[in-house]
């Protein structure tokens, strides 16, 4: 009987938190599922942004940290991608969805974005071109 109501309050405790993180919406640290990329959302004036925390493999093969090298303007050449934003001016478009802007170090481009919150731990990131040829990227709630 002992396990079973505390398992059952193991249960209840998960659902709450998952409940309050949802609540939260994507503020927090989210790692892409395929492990490249960690991020944390937070506040920044009326909407929200996010700003690379970690990556992989934050070092090139040089062993340098890999710098935001494909940037169209050249003096941004140089900066690190760790501490880069990659989201912004991300405002509320719907329940549990954001639009805005996200840049991808990747090519040096900015695209128009959306991102939501799919369950407790799980948010969807799109980025798309022209508003019709889009990518979406899955992220895991790490925090």
């Amino acid at each position: 009987m002992r396990i079973v109501v505390a398992g059952l309050l193991a249960l209840g405790l998960a659902l709450v938190l998952g409940e309050a993180q949802a609540a939260d919406g994507p503020t927090g640290t989210w790692r892409m599922a395929n492990g490249k990329v960690t991020v944390r959302v937070s506040k920044c004036g009326a909407g929200l942004c996010a700003r690379v925390v970690a990556l992989k493999k934050p070092r090139d093969d040089k062993g340098k940290p890999r710098t935001d090298k494909e940037n169209p303007n050249p003096a941004l050449r140089q900066r690190p991608v760790i501490g880069l934003t990659v989201l912004s001016n991300m405002k509320a478009s719907g329940e549990g969805r954001w639009s805005g802007i996200i840049y991808n170090p990747d090519d040096g481009n900015t695209y128009s974005s959306a991102i939501q919150i799919t369950g407790p731990s799980t948010m969807r990131v799109n980025g798309c071109v022209a508003g019709v040829f889009c990518k979406s990227t899955k992220f895991i709630r790490v925090d």
